[in-house]
């Protein structure tokens, strides 16, 4: 018998993360690594969860993730989004929270590139009179 999954994709800056929610106890894989393990701070792994606990799923699903490219913030945002759009498989009547939480936008902020003449994007060379 093949086992019930619920698959969503999110991003956010340079990362992707492809999520798959399985009913089980609530355990969370990140890259074949428990999110603890993973995720160097307490907020990032809270960020991850914030879908789970809005719809109160938060014991019903193991989360396994593959998430890549970005930083720490990046991928805890992309998997975050991931996490929703797979709750919203699971049971459309989700759709108001999320979309009301935000959770179901993906975040369009990228870096922005950096110009010819100036040191980063906006930042210019320091003014000197003479």
């Amino acid at each position: 018998m093949a086992q019930v999954q619920y698959i969503g994709t999110g991003r956010r800056k340079t990362s992707t993360a492809r999520v798959r929610l399985v009913p089980g106890t609530g355990r969370i894989v990140i890259n074949k690594r428990d999110a603890e393990d993973y995720f160097p701070y307490e907020t990032l792994r809270v960020i991850t969860k914030q879908p789970l606990v809005l719809t109160e799923t938060e014991g019903n699903y193991d989360v396994h993730v593959n998430v890549d490219g970005g930083g720490f913030t990046g991928q805890a945002g992309a998997i975050r989004h991931g996490v929703a759009r797979a709750l919203l498989q699971a049971d459309p009547e989700y759709r108001t929270s999320l979309k009301r939480a935000g959770f179901l936008t993906r975040d369009s902020r990228k870096k922005e590139r950096k110009k010819p003449g100036l040191k980063k994007a906006r930042r210019a060379p320091q003014f000197s009179k003479r």
